[in-house]
């Protein structure tokens, strides 16, 4: 056993658990408060296998999008959650959360760190049919929860139906069908009065 290599991965283990302090401005199905990172990411884990069948491209490597879900939002643990809504907080995202990457990664030992890093990056850039099906989910997931809540967040930061529909116009690249799911309940929110045109 190589005592030093196990020491680095124990130690990114623990440093990981910081995720789960994480506040994000989704709420929880039954609106009882908002997730943390470590929630929304083990939610959007499981619904890469659940949802498969409706990737634009088949068959996936399920376990990479998997990955990639489970690691994307580690950055947050020092870039903190970014509001998809926050025009003024997104201008030094990529900056911040490169930072973050190259912090926490670099704590693995170097294949594990390259590992981490190259489906970090491949989740950003979305060329890939995994990494857009696992930026689909992503999207899909906090839009399911502000709809089921009755659009209670897109209300108290004065969130807008075109805005809704360019942040989550994602989600038609990996995964089309929910993309028309996805506008339905748009749709549906807008007459509902949960998200104003």
């Amino acid at each position: 056993m190589n005592v030093n290599r196990l020491k680095m991965q124990i130690e990114f283990i623990v440093e990981m658990d910081k995720l789960k302090r994480v506040v994000r401005q989704t709420l929880l199905a039954d609106a009882s408060r908002q997730e943390n990172s470590a929630e929304h990411s083990w939610h959007i884990a499981i619904m890469a296998f659940l949802l498969q069948e409706y990737a634009e491209v088949k068959p996936l490597d399920i376990f990479r999008v998997v990955k990639m879900l489970l690691i994307h939002d580690l950055v947050e643990i020092d870039a903190g959650d970014t509001y998809c809504y926050d025009v003024t907080a997104n201008q030094n995202k990529a900056e911040r959360e490169q930072k973050a990457a190259d912090r926490l990664f670099n704590m693995l030992p170097p294949d594990q760190s390259e590992e981490l890093h190259a489906l970090w990056n491949e989740f950003e850039s979305g060329v890939t049919p995994e990494s857009r099906y696992a930026a689909a989910l992503d999207r899909l997931q906090p839009l399911l929860n502000n709809y089921i809540t009755g659009g209670k967040m897109w209300q108290k930061h004065g969130v807008k139906k075109s805005q809704v529909i360019s942040r989550n116009q994602r989600i038609e690249a990996g995964a089309p069908d929910l993309w028309k799911y996805a506008l339905e309940l748009i749709d549906d929110a807008v007459a509902g009065k949960m998200l104003s045109e």
